[in-house]
């Protein structure tokens, strides 16, 4: 196992009312080390991957080795923070036996620290058995993505009082259960500010206003790296696809015009010149 990590969930959950928690997704290597070396404490690899990485218009055709696969790219690029793979569509609905199946394979061959988990009070009962099986889970509740054909399509939720209120049950049933936190996506913020304090752990919100314990993003978006316009809720903390373009441009131009490579590009001349 090596050296312990900075963040573990128990440290997370006891960030509850002591210090925001800022999480992002990663995808790779090269970018969990970016994420980690900026002290970033939860680094979810999201199923986003299908809409950020791979070219797909949900995150449901995301397949399980394809969620090991980057989860264990984004684990050796990681030092401090705690990794949290999501489960993909289809893992963990089936059977509690083949959830837990295939949650503890993000554990043990990827190398994850936690797995998150889509669903409210109605998955208490898989939370509780994969956490009592040494599976941290982080919950997941409001908009969630791999129910989008039932809702029709990516809409705010809470938006009624019977529809907060469920919010709010559901927080308190996956932390009964055992959660060590919740995802809260795309609900009013007074419904929010509502299940942040309901819940005994840490919610950690996306779309879903300032009271939360924490927020995540999609690391496309908070980079602008997305294509197309960015949900209301994203606020892009650099402009990288443009710098990328240009870099991109400059490199083809240059190319073109033969001036790179240069001669500090190249090796020094033989000893003997080929005739």
């Amino acid at each position: 196992m090596g050296n312990m990590k900075l963040w573990n969930v128990a440290k997370i959950k006891a960030s509850k009312g002591v210090c925001r928690i800022p999480c992002v997704t990663v995808y790779d290597t090269a970018f969990a080390r970016l994420a980690d070396a900026a002290g970033i404490p939860l680094l979810l690899v999201g199923d986003s991957l299908g809409m950020a990485v791979l070219g797909y218009a949900s995150t449901l055709p995301v397949t399980l080795e394809q969620m090991l696969h980057h989860t264990a790219a984004v684990v050796r690029g990681t030092a401090d923070a705690l990794v949290v793979a999501d489960m993909p569509f289809l893992t963990y609905q089936i059977s509690v036996p083949e959830a837990l199946r295939n949650a503890g394979r993000f554990l043990q061959e990827a190398g994850a620290d936690a797995v998150k988990i889509e669903g409210g009070a109605f998955r208490a009962e898989l939370v509780r058995t994969l956490t009592q099986n040494g599976i941290p889970v982080l919950g997941h509740i409001g908009l969630t993505p791999q129910s989008v054909n039932v809702f029709g399509g990516f809409k705010v939720q809470g938006r009624t009082r019977e529809a907060g209120e469920q919010l709010v049950a559901d927080a308190v049933a996956l932390a009964q259960a055992g959660a060590f936190a919740i995802v809260l996506e795309c609900v009013p913020p007074d419904i929010a500010a509502a299940v942040t304090a309901a819940s005994p752990v840490p919610v950690i919100g996306i779309g879903a206003g300032p009271v939360c314990d924490g927020q995540v993003l999609v690391m496309h978006d908070l980079l602008g790296l997305s294509a197309g316009k960015p949900p209301r809720f994203v606020k892009p903390y650099a402009a990288l696809a443009e710098t990328v373009r240009d870099a991109f441009r400059a490199y083809a131009s240059e190319v073109q015009a033969g001036s790179f490579p240069a001669p500090e590009h190249c090796y020094p001349p033989s000893e003997s010149s080929v005739q």
